[in-house]
């Protein structure tokens, strides 16, 4: 029921905060919190959160004494994941564009992420058995992420000098691809903590599984595989021979630096980056350097196989490999969803191309059961991985009748050749928005917010400051 989302939440413990200066006049404070490891069971135990705000300091000739500390409205960014880690707030490109007018920035690590209690296949191991482990990486999903940013907001409202509340206990958020998963899961269970929400690249599919998901981001990955060759045409064979070297010994016989195996299924997996700005180009380098490397010494060096380990990373994120496709899940189970739909439906997926005249497809984001015997750490998790998979008790992350009677303000960016959030899907849930304004176009990928940021955010504001006619 959607109405057991709405737990009440309670303020985050502030642990310790620590501010110093970074050069381009910022302001940088570490926050530490201490939240409920589940909200609905604060009793259960805490989770310890990290999260980095910046401000501009104060550089007057003549400076007042609070102009380093006078409440200025928030703005929360939610980064992309599930299960990615934040820089620092000084090394986003949108981190100035914000100060400038004149928010204060606060970059959170999500829960398991970063420095907010890490999930690792170590640190997971020590909260018992499976069936335990599994019952913790179900509170890792956006509706537990949202409780955690709604008591960190009540946390540091309560630092608001007395009396200048005026509006600026509610907070921004800025969220980019996961990120506007949580947004939309936000805006559904906790809208009165809002003033604004900005969406880039991450209307939420509201769906009740994964399977139409995979169905539709084959279609946008079939082509931006047809467009990588078009581009790279000798890469055809250049993959091929690839593929066959990693197998010609048997499968999973050449291990990458951390110990596991370099398949030619994993190869294929580089295709991840396919949907970013300037990624295509860094995966034929990737496959020019290893071709060259069998080519002319008849295996793979170090610096490419660390290389090819650092660009795949799935060992380095537990919760997006064990619970990318939970994400989307509401009392189904998805059952390794885009193994089954490609395997079904997506034969030109398939390695038995290896010895055919067409290409070899690389696979993108999906996650599929063999990760879990190729990567080390994934090796560690496979048994929770399987239990997860098969699981169909997931509460909903997202309520229609709420967000039919919208009141925040959202403006929601969406790139029509996205190959990890739908373009269609992305329309409908705008519609589904009350009052969501949302700027589409074909001409930036999925990381737009990094790569072409000025130009995405302006739109963004542009929708928020401007009137249409």
């Amino acid at each position: 029921m959607a109405s057991d989302q709405r737990v009440k939440v309670q303020p985050a413990e502030i642990i310790e905060q620590r501010t110093y200066q970074v050069p381009g006049k910022l302001l940088i404070t570490e926050h530490h919190f201490l939240v409920p490891k589940d909200h609905h069971n604060p009793s259960s135990g805490t989770l310890r959160l990290f999260a980095r705000s910046a401000r501009r300091a104060a550089s007057f000739a003549n400076p007042l004494p609070d102009d380093n500390t006078k409440p200025l409205p928030w703005m929360l960014w939610l980064n992309g994941g599930p299960g990615q880690s934040c820089p620092p707030p000084q090394h986003y490109p949108f981190t100035d564009p914000l100060l400038d007018r004149g928010y204060q920035v606060l970059i959170l690590d999500q829960r398991g992420t970063g420095l907010s209690t890490p999930v690792t296949a170590s640190t997971l191991g020590q909260r018992g058995d499976v069936d335990v482990q599994a019952r913790h990486l179900k509170l890792y999903r956006a509706d537990s992420i949202v409780r955690d940013c709604e008591a960190i907001r009540f946390a540091l409202a309560a630092q608001l000098p007395a009396g200048s509340m005026q509006g600026l206990e509610k907070w921004s958020i800025f969220g980019q691809s996961f990120g506007g998963f949580i947004s939309v899961t936000y805006l559904s269970f906790y809208p009165e903590g809002l003033r604004e929400s900005f969406i880039f690249g991450g209307l939420m599919p509201l769906v009740e599984g994964p399977d139409e998901v995979y169905r539709r981001l084959y279609r946008v990955l079939r082509r931006r595989n047809e467009v990588y060759y078009a581009k790279y045409p000798e890469d055809v064979e250049r993959v091929k021979s690839i593929v066959k070297f990693l197998g010609r010994w048997g499968d999973g016989r050449v291990k990458l630096p951390s110990g596991g195996s370099l398949t030619g299924r994993l190869f294929l997996a580089l295709g991840i980056g396919f949907g970013m700005h300037r990624r295509i180009d860094s995966v034929h380098d990737l496959v020019l350097k290893a071709a060259l490397d069998i080519e002319m010494f008849g295996h793979l060096t170090r610096g490419t196989l660390s290389t090819l380990e650092a660009s795949l990373g799935w060992d380095d994120c537990l919760i997006y490999s064990i619970l990318h496709e939970p994400i989307y899940t509401n009392g189904t189970a998805p059952r390794w969803s885009a193994h089954r739909v490609k395997e079904e439906e997506y034969p030109e997926f398939s390695l038995k191309r290896l010895d055919s005249d067409d290409p070899l497809y690389f696979t993108g984001e999906m996650v599929y059961p063999w990760m879990f015997d190729d990567c080390f750490e994934l090796a560690k998790v496979k048994p929770v991985a399987e239990k997860l998979a098969a699981d169909s008790d997931w509460p909903p992350l997202y309520d229609l009748e709420q967000l039919a009677k919208n009141e925040v303000p959202v403006y929601a960016a969406a790139y029509v050749e996205d190959m990890y959030v739908d373009i269609d899907f992305s329309r409908e849930t705008a519609a589904a928005i009350k009052g969501c304004k949302m700027f589409s176009t074909n001409v930036y990928y999925h990381n737009a917010i990094r790569e072409k940021c000025k130009e995405v955010v302006d739109q963004l504001f542009a929708l928020r400051d401007d009137v249409i006619d």
